[in-house]
């Protein structure tokens, strides 16, 4: 009986969230009824003050985020994006896998799809468009190349996976790095054969019939390079390349905002505050999603649901692989967000990864880069409406020519990860 309320609860909150209400206040006011249908009402609460101070969540995320606000600031995000406009505007026939494989590069440093898509869209959208690109194909380009945040150590779901596993974020990116990298690789290649295909690659003409101009800004290549500084460090340092460079998140997040104080010279207090202001945005925003998930598993554990699924899991071996990777990817592609489903997936199912006979890391990472591309092919996600608004299209043109890529960038993802 219990299990079939809490069926009825989820499939009312999986409702909610597809009509695109507030998914924090949909997880929490879930977890709190079913906590108390199981009669265990303060374990909901519990939960919300337990996932308050996830201590190596709340470090990574927030300091990530205000780093992203000091280059805001200063400026050196866009001198990122204008520098690699002026080298794709050099491409020719390698402007379409350039604009993916570029705003991929570049998400990794502004990790907000909707963020990194306002970012470059205005300029490498325009750019493909005057080398005769179609317009919607222009917006695919750029669309495709929107899940490098996958690579940047302050997204959520890297975060979540590492605390499971019990290990560091960089080895969680370690691991799911061939699999990210492969599958935008094979996102680009096939989208260019899809331009081809479709002869989209060529013969348009805007209807100004101009020639787009990359952004009028001098390029300082101290300032472009900024955003990547705490991103390089990680990396050496954790690969040992350079093991001076072997430190936390926070403190290459600092360490790249204190660089960029000293290039850029902009004003140390404004720099402080956007730092600040960033790590309160994150909080709420991000860290908020952490919290109202953990209210949402505390309720389905108070009616047994995930013991009901991971028995049935385990009866079923060889459909978790599957569903870690399309569970979240269809309710992303249909919501627009994988964040809600990402998490609770492996806030609920990935801790017993073990006993499907698969690595947590990898369960893990699968879940979360399957909830990034079916938001990336998402006709009502914010940065697909971004980019279609700014190539003046449908956004389900934009999500017809990115959808053949992404699919298969996911199984790519799936035989590295899972198989």
């Amino acid at each position: 009986m219990m299990i079939m309320l809490g069926a009825l609860v989820v499939l009312g909150v999986i409702w909610l969230l597809l009509k695109r209400h507030e998914s924090r206040m949909v997880l929490i006011a879930a977890g709190i009824l079913m906590c108390c249908l199981g009669g265990n009402p303060m374990a909901a609460l519990n939960a919300f003050a337990k996932s308050m101070t996830n201590a190596g969540l709340i470090t990574s995320v927030c300091s990530c985020m205000g780093f992203a606000w000091c280059m805001k600031y200063t400026g050196c995000d866009k001198h990122l994006v204008v520098a690699i406009g002026k080298v794709l505007k050099k491409m020719g026939f390698l402007l379409i896998p350039g604009a993916t494989l570029a705003t991929f590069i570049v998400n990794i440093a502004i990790p907000s799809a909707a963020g990194c898509s306002a970012a470059v869209g205005v300029i490498f959208i325009p750019i493909m468009m005057s080398a005769g690109i179609h317009p919607a194909m222009a917006a695919a380009a750029v669309k495709s190349g929107t899940y490098g945040s996958m690579l940047n150590p302050g997204l959520l779901h890297n975060g979540v996976v590492a605390k499971l596993a019990g290990v560091g974020i960089p080895e969680v990116i370690a691991t799911h790095m061939p699999a990210t990298v492969a599958g935008v690789i094979v996102a680009a290649v096939t989208l260019t054969i899809v331009a081809i295909f479709l002869k989209e690659n060529k013969g348009y003409v805007p209807a100004d019939g101009g020639e787009a101009a990359v952004e009028d800004l001098s390029v300082n290549p101290l300032y472009a390079i900024m955003p990547m500084v705490p991103i390089i460090i990680l990396v050496l340092g954790n690969t040992k390349v350079v093991p001076a460079f072997k430190m936390g998140v926070p403190q290459a997040m600092i360490i790249g905002a204190l660089l960029a104080l000293a290039a850029t010279r902009k004003s140390p207090v404004k720099l402080t505050k956007s730092f600040f202001d960033g790590m309160g945005d994150a909080y709420a925003n991000i860290i908020g999603i952490i919290i109202s998930v953990g209210v949402f598993v505390a309720g389905l554990n108070a009616l047994g649901l995930i013991k009901a699924l991971i028995n049935w899991m385990l009866n079923s071996s060889g459909i978790v692989k599957i569903a870690s990777a399309f569970g979240p990817f269809l309710l992303a592609l249909i919501s627009g967000s994988g964040d809600a489903a990402t998490v609770a997936f492996n806030e609920s199912v990935t801790p017993h990864a073990v006993e499907f006979g698969l690595n947590t890391i990898n369960m893990g990472a699968m879940a979360a880069l399957g909830g990034t591309l079916g938001r990336t092919i998402s006709p009502i996600a914010g940065a697909t409406i971004i980019c279609a608004g700014i190539a003046g299209v449908d956004p389900m043109e934009v999500c017809k020519r990115n959808a053949l890529g992404i699919v298969l960038a996911l199984i790519v993802g799936m035989v590295l990860l899972v198989f």
